[in-house]
């Protein structure tokens, strides 16, 4: 009997049942699945958010400092080194984050493949643990050939990045290592499907793009409406202040949690991506279907 409930990854489909599905699952699993993910995350993301509201206010006590109307202005240089350490530091934690992000949702999307919709919590944690080296030598090892790629020539920097945006899915559902996910990622897209590919990343980047920034909207108006009030009083180092402004800060942290959370639209699109170039070249979801008949 059809499930209506239940979204089957292990077939073919379209750019339009591929957005429309990615979407149902969401609309079916987010508490779930953003519940599991926030739990996993919570540390590495409420760092990143700390470090980020940090560095907000002690830029402005160093750019208040440089200005030689302000009371506490110094005759001293522009702090360089905290600048790209804080810069060091949030990008390092983003990355952690978004790691544990990708392990997490990739599981908790095998574990709803494998059981039917039903989700092994403890699994998922487990793998958080086990695969966090594999997953962070494997995004390491994919930036190193496109950054490559990009000194031989553009086209093939897209190539190749299209091509190893698949290789995280690979590394979870054929359980190979690292350098293995690598070389088999460029003979998955032999037959092509490299274009279809491209098409749906591109579709997909931009309805993610579009809906981030509806996230960032609320605090890029109350940025222009300070920025208003600026402009009325003639008083630049409101310009700074604004950055300091809690509802301001409050509102960029709703904006980079929601961001962030629309990672996973891209997680679980790569995810329906790999089964629909899987399903054309080994046929698996038909296979387990027939395997299952006879049980």
């Amino acid at each position: 009997m059809y499930n209506n409930n239940y979204v089957e990854f292990k077939k073919e489909r379209d750019l339009g049942a591929i957005i429309s599905d990615t979407f149902k699952f969401l609309r079916l699993q987010w508490k779930p699945f953003f519940g599991v993910i926030i739990k996993n995350a919570l540390l590495p993301l409420l760092v990143t958010i700390g470090a980020s509201i940090f560095f907000m206010y002690k830029m402005f006590g160093l750019f208040d400092a440089l200005d030689p109307y302000s009371s506490t202005y110094q005759e001293n240089e522009f702090s360089s080194g905290f600048f790209f350490t804080m810069m060091l530091f949030m990008a390092l934690f983003s990355i952690i984050t978004y790691v544990i992000m990708n392990i997490t949702a990739l599981y908790y999307i095998k574990s709803y493949i494998d059981n039917k919709g039903v989700i092994d919590y403890e699994m998922i944690k487990e793998r958080v643990k086990d695969k966090f080296w594999s997953f962070t030598g494997l995004g390491i090892l994919t930036i190193l050939i496109v950054l490559v790629s990009a000194m031989l020539c553009f086209f093939p920097a897209i190539y190749t990045g299209v091509v190893l945006t698949l290789a995280a899915p690979i590394l979870v559902f054929e359980n190979r290592d690292v350098t293995d996910t690598i070389s088999y990622s460029f003979s998955f897209f032999k037959g092509g499907h490299w274009w279809p590919t491209f098409g749906v990343m591109i579709v997909v980047g931009i309805i993610v793009n579009v809906i981030s920034y509806v996230f960032s909207m609320p605090a890029i108006i109350y940025y222009f409406i300070k920025m208003g009030t600026v402009l009325t009083n003639d008083d630049p180092s409101m310009m700074l202040e604004s950055f300091q402004d809690p509802i301001y800060i409050t509102l960029n942290v709703v904006s980079y949690i929601g961001q962030f959370a629309l990672y996973s639209v891209t997680f679980i699109t790569n995810v329906f991506l790999y089964f629909d170039i899987d399903e054309q070249k080994n046929a698996s979801g038909a296979l387990d279907k027939i395997d299952s008949l006879g049980v």
